[in-house]
């Protein structure tokens, strides 16, 4: 196959951009033999103007995270998840075909409130306080996506914030963003591991960030502190023991019993193996994205109210936040089992104690990249 080179308009790169198309007549589609180059840094200053708190680039190229997914999914540690299994997630191509770097951003959302201790109210992860964080980084993703195709003729821009097939803490990771804690959750320097993820994937090829190295060191806080033992070694969770898991994915009627009986008063999602990373302890700074504020519902509401929450108070409680996804009778079935009140299928059968962490089942798996969350 043939190529020539035709000059792209400057934009407001500062250098002449190019792109390979072919000669005529060649039968092929010159957009999908695009290679622009273009500045990096043009890019990330853009994104930051847009309010996003950190912002990495990765080339669009196969790395280890697609054979720890398999071994991951292999040992069942995703649940009810089979969306986790998708071919588009273990091959960046398919999700845009001729793509060639992902522009992958961080926003922080931690806001300095503490969770009720009063047993009487409900605890929400900190993500969910506040406005809808699709709606929140989707706006600055289509805006961002929309700016690199206008910087010329052929330049595609698809965005997703935890909307697609996208191993996107790994991509994370690998563009410099932060690294992959223990507890499966990026860290950052700067902000801990209280960030929103997102990416644009463009046919642009940019230079890449250095990947993150990663300090977690010898801590092992998030393991010691989780009630359910789901992280079962280092940089695994199984999904299955999780809260968080349990309280917004899992749609049965009941929750199993050794989930129920160790709730600590979450109902939505869990912050626990957050709360304790030294990371978060030291790090942790308030956002300056207003829309992450916590709602005054949301911060500690009681437990009673929800587990006889009606469906126009479960509307009001969830308009506009990602809250949304757990429904009324998941919400109230999560109350009652945090107020201790849940009847359980097989009311005879003692709960079945999790195993110590020394008992849980090792993997020779020593890294996960991407979880259920």
């Amino acid at each position: 196959m043939l190529l020539f080179q035709v000059s792209l308009k400057k934009g407001d790169f500062g250098e002449k951009c190019s792109i390979f198309t072919d000669l005529p007549g060649s039968g092929y589609d010159a957009r999908v033999f695009q290679r622009t180059v273009m500045q990096a840094a043009t890019v990330k200053q853009r994104a930051l103007a847009l309010g996003f708190s950190k912002v990495g680039i990765v080339a669009a190229v196969p790395g280890p995270e697609t054979a720890r997914l398999h071994q991951w999914l292999g040992q069942g540690n995703h649940g009810t998840l089979d969306w986790m299994g998708h071919p588009n997630r273990q091959d960046i191509q398919r999700v845009l075909p001729g793509v060639r770097s992902l522009v992958c951003v961080a926003l922080n959302y931690y806001t300095p409130h503490a969770h009720s201790g009063d047993r009487h109210h409900g605890k929400i992860s900190r993500y969910g306080w506040g406005r809808d964080y699709h709606r929140v980084l989707g706006r600055k993703l289509k805006a961002l996506g929309r700016w690199l195709e206008a910087q010329g003729e052929g330049i595609q821009a698809r965005w997703y914030v935890d909307t697609g097939p996208i191993m996107e803490k790994a991509w994370a990771e690998r563009a410099g963003i932060g690294w992959i804690g223990k507890h499966s959750n990026v860290i950052t320097r700067e902000f801990g591991s209280w960030v929103f993820l997102g990416e644009v994937l463009t046919n642009l090829e940019l230079e890449p960030d250095r990947p993150h190295a990663e300090h977690c060191g010898t801590c092992t806080r998030c393991i010691t502190a989780c009630p359910t033992g789901a992280i079962t070694q280092p940089f695994v969770v199984d999904a299955r023991r999780c809260l968080a898991y349990h309280t917004i994915e899992n749609r049965e009627p009941a929750l199993p019993p050794a989930i129920a009986a160790q709730m600590q008063q979450w109902v939505a999602g869990c912050d626990i193996c957050q709360d304790v990373c030294p990371w978060n302890q030291r790090f942790a700074q308030p956002t300056t994205e207003p829309d992450f504020q916590p709602y005054a519902h949301h911060r500690a509401p009681l437990l009673a109210e929800l587990a006889q929450m009606t469906e126009a108070e479960w509307e009001s409680r969830t308009r506009g936040s990602a809250l949304r996804r757990i429904k009324r009778s998941q919400w109230q079935r999560n109350a009652r089992a945090a107020l201790g009140t849940t009847t359980v299928e097989h009311p005879d059968t003692a709960p079945e104690p999790l195993p110590a962490a020394a008992e849980r089942p090792q993997s020779p798996l020593e890294s996960s990249q991407d979880s259920f969350l």
